[in-house]
């Protein structure tokens, strides 16, 4: 007996923004181990891999999932043999009771303390990772266990020397058998029954969703960031920005807004230095470049050397991009000038710019679905005037009086 009878397909994720339409699905992580990790009494096996799974062998059993912080019974079963697997994957502080035969024979608290647990991360995508992993950090420390954070081999380069504590491996080198406990970070668009998270992550925003999948303080906190070289790579004042990203509706579609910007900031005395990955991108027609006058530093450099250049630049101008993310990790101040998602969706800066007065928050909307394979998307107002409205209205004025507020700013 399954108490999820049919357990449902994983709904879109993070990595899944990516998959070009004609490719068949890739499961978004590496599935548990076939059967559970924990050896319970008479063959009972049990784990917390994906939701709380228990294996009865054949017999004459009674079986109770209870949540200990609620107090609610979650699934109660008399059955002569079954598989049991929670509906819910995010964390719940589970009690598993068996009875044999009417006597009672196993009960087991979750406790993680001194076990090992995965928390695996989406690949193709960096700043939702940078805005999860501290909660994986929390969930350590909250529970004490040995853990092992699953995610793209950029991003373990970025975290592993900072913390050392933790283990990091890929996808492929995950080996299932060996974790007491799963779980899986993403963005669960579909997730009506919340099976994969407690609330919508359009309602707490991008990184806080890991606190309540996780069941720890959604309080955000910047992860610690580990650097091959410190030292800054200029020795002028220099301000970074970057101008592409995944979809259009994420660009400052505002056709003269960077180049008035960099104008300004070189005014001002500063070095603009561009470091997307890469120097244009686009779909069909539509196809957005370096701006004129920034100074080329795109390219696929490892994220730990953007991260250098992040630390010892002015400030950051940017989009809600991954490189946005990364500059907040390492402290440096964030202008993010976006319109398609509501500022609680990203990290809290007092630089952000968004024009109230346009269209705006779509992401944010459960009633619009994002779609990962439209470089166009703009659910809205699409193939009409006000199609991007959200940035495109976003003014250069508006962008320079907020870098004019950054303490230190060289007027």
């Amino acid at each position: 007996m399954d108490e999820s009878a049919a357990q449902p397909e994983r709904p879109d994720v993070s990595s899944t923004r990516a998959e070009a339409a004609e490719t068949p699905a890739k499961p978004a992580y590496p599935p548990p181990a076939e059967r559970p990790t924990q050896q319970g009494p008479k063959d009972i096996r049990f784990d917390f891999n994906l939701g709380c799974r228990v294996v009865l062998p054949e017999g004459d059993w009674r079986i109770r999932l209870r949540d200990l912080d609620t107090g609610n019974i979650l699934f109660e079963s008399e059955n002569k043999g079954a598989f049991v697997n929670s509906a819910k994957r995010w964390y719940i502080h589970f009690r598993i009771e068996v009875w044999d035969h009417g006597e009672p024979l196993l009960t087991h608290d979750y406790d993680a303390t001194g076990r090992d647990v995965l928390i695996q991360f989406p690949v193709g995508t960096i700043g939702d990772t940078l805005g999860w992993f501290p909660y994986a950090v929390k969930f350590q420390q909250r529970h004490n266990c040995r853990l092992t954070c699953a995610m793209a081999e950029p991003l373990i380069e970025l975290f592993r020397d900072a913390w050392p504590d933790i283990t990091f491996v890929t996808h492929e080198q995950v080996r299932a058998e060996q974790f007491y406990a799963t779980y899986c970070m993403g963005l669960f668009f579909d997730d009506t029954d919340c099976i994969w998270q407690p609330t919508d992550f359009r309602m707490v925003g991008l990184h806080r969703t890991a606190g309540y999948i996780l069941g720890v303080d959604p309080t955000e906190v910047a992860p610690r960031i580990a650097y091959a070289d410190d030292g800054p790579p200029l020795a002028e004042p220099y301000v970074c920005i970057a101008v592409q990203s995944t979809t259009q509706c994420k660009y400052w579609n505002n056709p003269t807004g960077w180049h008035e910007i960099i104008d300004f900031l070189k005014a001002a005395g500063y070095r603009v230095v561009c470091i997307d990955r890469k120097p244009v991108h686009g779909a069909g027609l539509v196809w957005n470049h370096i701006p004129h006058g920034a100074e080329d530093q795109t390219g696929d450099h490892p994220l730990a050397e953007r991260a250098r250049w992040l630390r010892h630049a002015a400030f950051f101008v940017g989009l809600t991009s991954g490189l946005s993310w990364l500059a907040w990790a390492v402290g440096t101040p964030v202008v993010v000038i976006a319109g398609f998602t509501h500022p609680t969706n990203e990290f809290a800066t007092p630089y952000r710019v968004i024009n109230w007065h346009a269209c705006n928050s779509c992401w944010n909307d459960p009633k619009l679905r994002f779609d990962h394979k439209d470089f166009l998307w703009c659910p809205r107002h699409a193939g009409t005037p006000r199609q991007f409205e959200c940035t495109r209205l976003i003014t250069s004025a508006q962008v320079r009086q907020t870098i004019e507020r950054i303490p230190g700013f060289r007027k």
